[in-house]
């Protein structure tokens, strides 16, 4: 069941431009140090990501502390992707107004 808020934030979903929304967010990057972990990437595709933003003995992104260390700004205020362009399947499937976006935007009450 969603509540008031969270279908108030999907009508804005559905009326804004999603990137718009996730560079003002940037909380799903920021809500856990295990949603970073690929699965379904290539090694090609994971050899595009700059190393030094991979964590390779645990299949992931890096993180310092739960935020991805690719994510650049402040979350609920403006943030960004380093590696947006090359960023691995698991940030690809988290988008504006679902499941995993809403429970990371109420982490930090957005």
């Amino acid at each position: 069941m969603i509540s008031g808020g969270e279908a108030s934030f999907l009508d804005d979903v559905s009326r804004l431009d999603a990137e718009a929304i996730c560079q003002a967010c940037g909380a799903c990057c920021a809500f856990s140090r295990e949603w970073p972990r690929f699965s379904l990437e290539s090694d090609e595709a994971l050899e595009l990501i700059p190393a030094k933003f991979v964590d390779d003995a645990n299949g992931r992104m890096k993180c310092d502390g739960e935020r991805c260390s690719a994510l650049v700004g402040d979350v609920g205020v403006k943030a960004s992707c380093a590696v947006y362009a090359v960023r691995p399947d698991v940030c690809r499937t988290c988008q504006p107004g679902d499941v995993e976006c809403l429970m990371a935007r109420r982490h930090y009450n957005l």
